[in-house]
């Protein structure tokens, strides 16, 4: 795949620099968006609000798709990271809000932490453009 074929985008997040990542890479016929919180810049969106971080994140994400120019209907896979499993039932029902109609494949996960610990909610996405 040459160079041409793969396309990044950056956003707000100030770890990208940091770290040296894009939020959202388009490689032939996939375009995957990489770890979201409800981080906007330096803004924490819904803090102790594990359903309000879930709905943030999850739309930065498909936002960070459109990028492409593809819609949440391109959506085949997510990824949620949980701080604490309690919080399953609410972040469920935020994807469930979001991703019904779609039915991507999906995974959750219960994590350590998060490099802020005010983070409740992090996800990730995984679009086909075919």
């Amino acid at each position: 795949m040459t160079s041409e074929a793969v396309r990044r985008v950056q956003s707000e997040s100030p770890w990208e620099e940091t770290f040296g990542f894009a939020r959202a890479v388009a490689a032939g016929d996939r375009v995957l968006v990489g770890g979201s919180t409800s981080f906007k810049g330096t803004v924490l969106y819904g803090e102790g609000d594990p359903y309000e971080q879930a709905k943030v994140a999850l739309t930065g994400a498909v936002e960070a798709i459109g990028e492409f120019g593809l819609g949440i209907e391109s959506v085949v896979r997510t990824r949620l990271y949980l701080s604490h499993p309690r919080d399953v039932d609410e972040v469920g029902r935020a994807h469930k809000e979001l991703f019904d109609a779609v039915r991507p494949v999906s995974t959750l996960l219960v994590v350590e932490g998060f490099v802020d610990p005010r983070i409740l909610v992090e996800v990730e996405l995984e679009a086909f453009r075919g």
